[in-house]
């Protein structure tokens, strides 16, 4: 086998697998709270995500280093150019999954829970997931 094609395959196998255990955590997490998992409120995360980075980024009361973070983070979703194109299945948006997740952990570490909280547009199980899936809680 060429080694190209040993490192692509490679790398969309392991993005592939981060995707799914993602999704998996995020099941298990809902299923020890004991709460019903609702296939809307997991679609809606998403939408309620990027309302919550725009809403930090733009709050002059969160310290600078996690707005400009905030702010390449919304420059680079907009940007149709990605790591991993959105038109492939899965993995197209998985890239962008992870890197909203790396950001989102470095932003809610750094400008408090009081701003995440005051800042998220989803319900209190989205806030739950969102901070589950960050390591915040």
């Amino acid at each position: 086998m060429q080694d190209w094609l040993v490192v692509v395959l490679s790398v969309v196998g392991g993005v592939l697998l981060l995707w799914v255990t993602l999704v998996l955590l995020l099941w298990m997490q809902q299923r020890d709270l004991g709460e019903k998992i609702e296939w809307r409120d997991i679609l809606r995360l998403m939408p309620d995500v990027v309302r919550l980075v725009k809403r930090l980024a733009s709050d002059p009361s969160v310290p600078p280093a996690p707005r400009i973070w905030l702010f390449v983070l919304l420059a680079y979703l907009v940007i149709p150019v990605d790591l991993i194109p959105d038109f492939i299945p899965v993995l197209g948006y998985a890239d962008d999954a992870i890197i909203v997740a790396i950001v989102l952990r470095f932003a809610v570490r750094h400008a408090g829970m009081a701003a995440i909280e005051r800042h998220w547009p989803g319900t209190n199980v989205g806030l739950r997931s969102l901070l589950a899936l960050t390591g915040a809680k």
